[in-house]
């Protein structure tokens, strides 16, 4: 599951959900992919090798190498999210680093913060958002639908037991 509560125990009077989204694809199997992909691109200049033709068609095959690396790594930039919910009895604070290093914070009273589940109508199907503060953010809208199905049980029977416990 990517987020994770800090400490682990529910009875806690403070506790920290850090989220990010899942990476499938770790360093050695990007290099893997980018070294697989050139040397079967080769397969075909084997039988050009000697040939003026061989020159013709070797760029093309590195440039789509190249793509294949530019696409990955900024697919690997682009996932660099992380979301992090302190909730206290007190206050809830929600802090959003986004891949570009800019950071959005949210912060209202638990009391007041109410959990909703949009199934239908936001930007990903069972869309979580915490509202409070008068103002309504998304938590999680990176994560599968599965785990914001979960994340929105999670989140209301903390939230709940902490702000109003």
């Amino acid at each position: 599951m990517p987020y994770r509560w800090t400490p682990d125990t529910t009875e806690a009077a403070a506790q920290e959900l850090r989220l990010w989204p899942h990476n499938s694809l770790p360093p050695e199997g990007f290099a893997a992919m980018v070294l697989g992909f050139f040397l079967f691109a080769t397969i075909p200049l084997y039988g050009l090798l000697g040939t003026v033709l061989l020159w013709g068609v070797l760029p093309f095959v590195l440039a789509a190498t190249a793509a294949l690396y530019y696409a990955l790594r900024r697919n690997g930039r682009d996932r660099q999210i992380l979301e992090v919910l302190t909730v206290t009895p007190e206050r809830c604070h929600l802090t959003r680093t986004n891949p570009r290093g800019d950071v959005q914070d949210w912060e209202s009273n638990t009391y007041w913060v109410q959990v909703a589940c949009h199934e239908r109508g936001g930007p990903v199907p069972y869309y979580v958002t915490l509202k409070g503060a008068g103002r309504e953010v998304e938590i999680g809208a990176f994560l599968s639908e599965d785990e914001r199905r979960d994340l929105y049980e999670d989140l209301t029977r903390r939230i709940a037991r902490i702000g109003r416990g």
